[in-house]
Protein backbone atom coordinates (compact mmCIF):
# COMPACT_ATOMS: atom_id res chain seq x y z
CA UNK A 1 0.00 0.00 0.00
CA UNK A 2 1.81 3.24 -1.24
CA UNK A 3 1.17 6.65 1.35
CA UNK A 4 -1.53 7.99 -0.78
CA UNK A 5 -3.53 4.68 -0.37
CA UNK A 6 -2.49 4.82 3.29
CA UNK A 7 -3.70 8.16 4.11
CA UNK A 8 -7.15 7.78 2.15
CA UNK A 9 -7.02 4.57 4.88
CA UNK A 10 -6.69 6.86 7.77
CA UNK A 11 -8.96 9.67 6.49
CA UNK A 12 -11.75 6.77 6.31
CA UNK A 13 -11.78 4.99 9.25
CA UNK A 14 -11.78 8.39 11.24
CA UNK A 15 -14.53 9.17 9.44
CA UNK A 16 -15.82 5.81 10.69
CA UNK A 17 -14.89 6.74 14.04
CA UNK A 18 -16.94 9.76 13.49
CA UNK A 19 -19.93 8.39 12.26
CA UNK A 20 -20.53 5.27 14.03
CA UNK A 21 -17.73 5.72 17.46
CA UNK A 22 -15.10 3.14 15.93
CA UNK A 23 -13.28 2.26 12.76
CA UNK A 24 -15.96 -0.56 11.55
CA UNK A 25 -13.25 -2.80 11.33
CA UNK A 26 -13.00 -2.64 14.75
CA UNK A 27 -16.82 -3.30 15.13
CA UNK A 28 -17.61 -6.01 12.58
CA UNK A 29 -14.32 -7.98 14.31
CA UNK A 30 -16.32 -7.39 17.81
CA UNK A 31 -19.50 -8.42 16.38
CA UNK A 32 -18.18 -11.70 14.62
CA UNK A 33 -16.88 -12.33 17.68
CA UNK A 34 -19.45 -11.87 20.49
CA UNK A 35 -22.30 -13.67 18.10
CA UNK A 36 -19.96 -16.61 16.65
CA UNK A 37 -20.35 -15.64 12.94
CA UNK A 38 -17.80 -15.29 10.25
CA UNK A 39 -17.53 -12.45 8.04
CA UNK A 40 -19.66 -13.94 5.30
CA UNK A 41 -22.77 -14.33 7.77
CA UNK A 42 -22.23 -11.49 9.12
CA UNK A 43 -22.07 -9.86 5.38
CA UNK A 44 -25.54 -11.71 5.08
CA UNK A 45 -27.34 -10.74 8.25
CA UNK A 46 -26.45 -6.89 7.41
CA UNK A 47 -27.54 -7.43 3.56
CA UNK A 48 -24.49 -6.28 2.48
CA UNK A 49 -21.71 -8.24 -0.64
CA UNK A 50 -18.74 -9.98 1.26
CA UNK A 51 -16.67 -7.64 -0.89
CA UNK A 52 -18.67 -4.54 0.66
CA UNK A 53 -18.09 -5.80 4.55
CA UNK A 54 -14.30 -6.45 3.19
CA UNK A 55 -13.79 -2.41 2.29
CA UNK A 56 -15.60 -1.57 5.20
CA UNK A 57 -13.54 -2.95 7.67
CA UNK A 58 -10.22 -2.31 5.58
CA UNK A 59 -11.05 0.63 4.85
CA UNK A 60 -11.23 1.38 1.71
CA UNK A 61 -14.88 3.14 1.93
CA UNK A 62 -15.92 5.01 4.60
CA UNK A 63 -19.85 5.06 4.59
CA UNK A 64 -22.31 2.44 5.07
CA UNK A 65 -24.96 4.01 2.19
CA UNK A 66 -28.06 1.80 2.96
CA UNK A 67 -29.83 3.29 6.18
CA UNK A 68 -31.49 0.00 6.88
CA UNK A 69 -27.63 -1.29 7.22
CA UNK A 70 -27.20 0.87 9.55
CA UNK A 71 -29.79 -0.13 11.44
CA UNK A 72 -29.13 -3.73 11.37
CA UNK A 73 -25.75 -3.04 12.44
CA UNK A 74 -27.31 -1.22 15.66
CA UNK A 75 -29.52 -4.00 16.58
CA UNK A 76 -26.38 -6.76 15.77
CA UNK A 77 -24.77 -4.17 18.59
CA UNK A 78 -27.61 -4.95 20.62
CA UNK A 79 -27.90 -8.35 20.08
CA UNK A 80 -24.32 -8.69 20.95
CA UNK A 81 -24.36 -7.22 24.82
CA UNK A 82 -27.54 -9.23 25.35
CA UNK A 83 -25.66 -12.72 24.47
CA UNK A 84 -23.12 -11.70 26.30
CA UNK A 85 -24.83 -10.38 29.84
CA UNK A 86 -26.40 -13.95 29.38
CA UNK A 87 -29.95 -11.84 28.48
CA UNK A 88 -30.20 -13.76 25.43
CA UNK A 89 -29.03 -17.50 24.73
CA UNK A 90 -26.83 -18.30 20.99
CA UNK A 91 -29.73 -20.34 19.65
CA UNK A 92 -31.86 -16.81 20.56
CA UNK A 93 -29.45 -15.14 19.33
CA UNK A 94 -29.42 -17.19 15.58
CA UNK A 95 -33.13 -16.48 15.87
CA UNK A 96 -32.92 -13.07 16.11
CA UNK A 97 -30.12 -12.27 13.55
CA UNK A 98 -32.41 -13.90 10.81
CA UNK A 99 -35.46 -11.39 11.94
CA UNK A 100 -32.95 -8.93 11.79
CA UNK A 101 -31.51 -9.96 8.48
CA UNK A 102 -34.96 -9.88 7.32
CA UNK A 103 -35.86 -6.52 8.30
CA UNK A 104 -35.99 -3.37 6.49
CA UNK A 105 -34.50 -1.53 9.55
CA UNK A 106 -36.35 -0.24 12.72
CA UNK A 107 -36.33 -2.35 15.88
CA UNK A 108 -37.04 -6.17 16.10
CA UNK A 109 -35.50 -6.94 19.25
CA UNK A 110 -38.33 -6.97 22.17
CA UNK A 111 -38.43 -4.58 25.18
CA UNK A 112 -35.85 -6.81 27.34
CA UNK A 113 -33.57 -5.69 24.75
CA UNK A 114 -32.28 -2.78 26.86
CA UNK A 115 -28.82 -1.85 27.61
CA UNK A 116 -29.89 -0.86 31.21
CA UNK A 117 -31.23 -3.47 33.63
CA UNK A 118 -34.81 -3.30 35.30
CA UNK A 119 -34.05 -0.23 37.67
CA UNK A 120 -32.27 1.62 34.80
CA UNK A 121 -28.87 1.47 35.64
CA UNK A 122 -26.52 0.70 32.74
CA UNK A 123 -25.77 -3.30 32.57
CA UNK A 124 -22.16 -4.02 33.19
CA UNK A 125 -21.22 -4.81 29.05
CA UNK A 126 -22.79 -1.51 28.30
CA UNK A 127 -20.88 0.60 30.46
CA UNK A 128 -17.33 -1.30 29.49
CA UNK A 129 -18.35 -0.85 25.81
CA UNK A 130 -18.52 2.79 26.60
CA UNK A 131 -15.80 2.79 28.37
CA UNK A 132 -13.74 1.24 25.12
CA UNK A 133 -15.61 3.19 22.88
CA UNK A 134 -14.39 6.25 24.56
CA UNK A 135 -10.83 5.15 24.52
CA UNK A 136 -10.76 3.89 21.40
CA UNK A 137 -11.94 7.18 19.86
CA UNK A 138 -8.80 8.83 21.25
CA UNK A 139 -6.13 6.36 19.69
CA UNK A 140 -5.33 3.24 18.41
CA UNK A 141 -4.69 0.24 20.36
CA UNK A 142 -1.23 0.19 19.33
CA UNK A 143 -1.16 3.78 20.70
CA UNK A 144 -2.99 2.47 24.10
CA UNK A 145 -0.52 -0.17 24.55
CA UNK A 146 2.47 1.80 23.94
CA UNK A 147 1.21 4.14 26.75
CA UNK A 148 0.01 1.19 29.32
CA UNK A 149 3.85 0.21 28.13
CA UNK A 150 5.61 3.18 29.65
CA UNK A 151 2.92 3.68 32.45
CA UNK A 152 3.66 0.28 33.78
CA UNK A 153 6.56 0.89 35.64
CA UNK A 154 5.47 3.29 38.03
CA UNK A 155 1.53 2.58 37.72
CA UNK A 156 1.02 -0.83 36.98
CA UNK A 157 -3.14 -1.16 37.42
CA UNK A 158 -3.84 2.09 35.15
CA UNK A 159 -1.34 0.15 32.68
CA UNK A 160 -3.36 -2.78 32.96
CA UNK A 161 -6.97 -0.80 32.51
CA UNK A 162 -5.65 0.69 29.37
CA UNK A 163 -4.72 -2.49 28.04
CA UNK A 164 -7.88 -3.85 29.08
CA UNK A 165 -10.11 -1.41 27.98
CA UNK A 166 -8.41 0.24 25.19
CA UNK A 167 -6.88 -2.84 23.44
CA UNK A 168 -8.56 -5.77 24.99
CA UNK A 169 -11.47 -7.85 24.44
CA UNK A 170 -15.16 -7.03 25.41
CA UNK A 171 -15.18 -9.95 27.44
CA UNK A 172 -11.87 -9.39 28.97
CA UNK A 173 -12.97 -6.29 30.19
CA UNK A 174 -16.07 -7.61 31.46
CA UNK A 175 -14.29 -9.45 33.54
CA UNK A 176 -11.93 -7.26 35.06
CA UNK A 177 -14.89 -4.49 35.84
CA UNK A 178 -16.88 -7.65 37.72
CA UNK A 179 -13.78 -8.26 39.51
CA UNK A 180 -13.07 -4.84 40.77
CA UNK A 181 -16.41 -3.75 41.93
CA UNK A 182 -16.64 -3.54 45.22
Amino acid sequence: MDAAQQEATARARELQRNWYGEPLGALFRRLIDDLGLNQARLAGVLGLSAPMLSQLMSGQRAKIGNPAVVQRVQLLQELSGLVADGTVSAGEATERMEEIRRSQGGSVLSNTAQTTNSSGVPTVRRVVREIQSLLRSVAAAGDIIEAADSLAPSHPELAEFLRVYGAGRTADAVAHYQAHQS
